[in-house]
């Protein structure tokens, strides 16, 4: 594993990142030009209208989607220049996820989704890491619900513990709150910002909502593919 934690460190690097695809009108430009960096330790908002790309720049981000120009560097690593295995690889050492769905697999109950990337790794205690993790986020009661039998905060809930278990020195989220009511949202945010602050992650956060991206350090602004804006806002909390 990396770990690119020191805030002298810079933890992303984009340069010159294109994304285009074919649609019936012909080639349509999705992302146009992107450049920027991320400090190791920060905390950044990616912001924009439905649509104006911000989650297609996010699955490049992390590798899960391909640029047609441009490069991502995480922590030094050129993204593209690995293969699909090895951002895999990549990914499962030094990236955790949070999703507007949760993503979690409906077949194993809240302490098996938070092992689960503990066991891809072949640690020997992720029992007892995923148990812990699970009652940080004041879900111990909840250990052997399967995630139908949970509220979708709970579920989010989850989704943290498994996204924060191996300590991750990346974080990804997209748009983590779609998904819940405002109180369980704020709930939520509260409790992933106080989660990234213990981990020491650099956070990724992907929302339309400008309230949420006003709590991390820095806000991106998207239109169009764009990068139009680039301003800090401060320590987040």
């Amino acid at each position: 594993m990396i770990h690119p934690k020191k805030s002298n460190q810079v933890a992303i690097r984009v340069s010159n990142l294109v994304k285009q695809v074919e649609d019936a009108s012909g080639q349509l430009t999705i992302l146009n030009g992107i450049d920027f960096t991320v400090q190791a330790g920060e905390t950044l908002a990616i912001v924009g209208a439905s649509g104006s790309g911000k989650s297609t720049l996010l699955g490049i981000l992390a590798g899960l989607d391909m640029p047609s120009t441009g490069s991502v560097h995480l922590a030094g690593v050129d993204m593209f220049a690995l293969s699909e295995d090895g951002r895999a690889q990549f990914r499962k050492e030094n990236v955790g996820f949070v999703f507007q769905s949760f993503q979690l697999l409906m077949h194993l109950n809240a302490l098996e989704n938070v092992m689960l990337p503990l066991e891809l790794r072949g640690d020997r205690n992720a029992k007892q890491k995923a148990e812990k993790m699970l009652e940080r986020v004041g879900l111990s009661s909840r250990l052997k619900h399967y995630p139908k039998f949970l509220s979708g905060g709970e579920q989010q809930r989850v989704a943290l513990a498994r996204a924060f278990v191996t300590e991750p020195p990346l974080l990804f989220a997209d748009e983590p709150t779609g998904s819940l009511d405002a109180t369980t949202g704020e709930a939520v945010m509260q409790l992933m910002f106080a989660l990234n602050h213990e981990f020491n992650s650099t956070l990724v956060l992907v929302t339309h909502d400008l309230s949420i991206a006003a709590r991390c350090g820095r806000t991106l602004t998207i239109t169009a593919g764009h990068l139009v804006g680039d301003e800090s806002s401060g320590p987040s909390h």
